[in-house]
């Protein structure tokens, strides 16, 4: 009994962090998969969407900015209002780049991010971190508390999807997957592709915020490790790839699939003999990279492969005319 008990609660842990990456994961398939934007800072906005929640709803201390004590709602919002200005501003610097250039200046901003958490130690109580983060339901029973969160946990990704979903399919997403697919000829048919990359690069950063703040109210401790790129950049990418970019339902499956993937190396690694244990977090990522190479031979373009959305014949009747 006590073992399935344990078995109940690591399942838990398991689909809690998995919704919570297919959150994330989302956010970047707004930007990559819509877009076309190639960001590799994603750790920078979910570490400020981990932070904002958590300097918002933490009790006061004298450790660090905050003991504001408001509900995780009010956080999540704040979360994603402050990364979405942080977003805007650093799309009037970055977006004018293409491709690689675009991902070296957003590895930049995130590192620079990093180190700003790292330093200001008045708001961010520095390397130590943020701790006792309120968690929603933590009062109620176990394993209830646990079903609760994952519960909306679930509840947020079914929202994300859907709306992401909507947009996809709206002449809005149209314009996106033009812009992704040949930019001068977007131009040419007379759309603002700079408003239009600015919306998707901003939509996508507030969704990875949520995303950070959804992980540290379920952690109840945030530190700059927060934004680890392992973990927070390249595992997020690898979930995209083998889901399938551009495909809302790809990106949440890979979201879970990976996530599992990724803990049962945890699992390989920790039975290593000692002379290997000190290479494990090497050899975990040796095996994803692995994984991923034996996704990306039998599936290329991701297990969900990208669908485009189908024009209703009245809007084709109208473009015609």
């Amino acid at each position: 009994m006590d073992a399935f008990y344990g078995y109940m609660l690591y399942g838990i842990s398991l689909a809690t962090m998995g919704g919570i990456y297919a959150v994330l994961t989302l956010g970047l398939n707004v930007q990559w998969g819509f877009t076309g934007l190639f960001n590799a800072g994603i750790a920078g906005f979910f570490g400020i969407g981990a932070y904002t929640t958590a300097i918002l709803t933490t009790a006061p201390t004298h450790r660090h900015l905050g003991g504001y004590e408001m509900p995780y709602v009010v956080g999540f919002l704040a979360a994603m209002l402050l990364c979405g200005i942080i977003a805007y501003l650093v799309g009037k610097v970055c977006l004018r780049l293409r491709s690689d250039y675009l991902a070296i200046a957003t590895i930049g901003i995130a590192e620079i991010f990093r180190l700003i958490l790292k330093n200001e130690t008045w708001a961010t109580n520095g390397p130590r971190g943020v701790s006792e983060i309120p968690k929603p339901f933590e009062h109620w029973p176990e394993p209830w508390n646990q079903f609760a969160f994952l519960a909306l946990v679930l509840v947020i990704v079914a929202i994300v999807y859907v709306l992401v979903e909507v947009a996809r399919k709206s002449p809005w997403g149209r314009v996106m997957t033009a812009i992704r697919e040949n930019e001068p000829s977007a131009k040419a048919a007379g759309k603002n592709v700079e408003v239009f990359r600015m919306e998707g690069f901003v939509i996508g950063c507030m969704i990875m915020a949520l995303a950070g703040a959804l992980m540290a109210h379920y952690l109840k401790f945030v530190d700059p490790n927060a934004t680890d790129p392992l973990l927070a950049t390249f595992l997020v990418w690898v979930m995209l790839i083998v889901g399938g970019s551009a495909n809302n339902k790809g990106a949440i499956l890979g979201a879970f699939l990976m996530w599992v993937v990724w803990s049962a190396t945890e699992i390989v690694t920790s039975r290593l003999p000692d002379e290997l244990a000190i290479r494990a977090a090497y050899i975990r990522i040796f095996l994803i990279g692995l994984m991923l190479q034996i996704f990306l031979q039998k599936f290329p373009q991701g297990i969900l492969p990208e669908k485009r959305p189908t024009v209703p014949k009245s809007n084709r009747n109208s473009e015609t005319v």
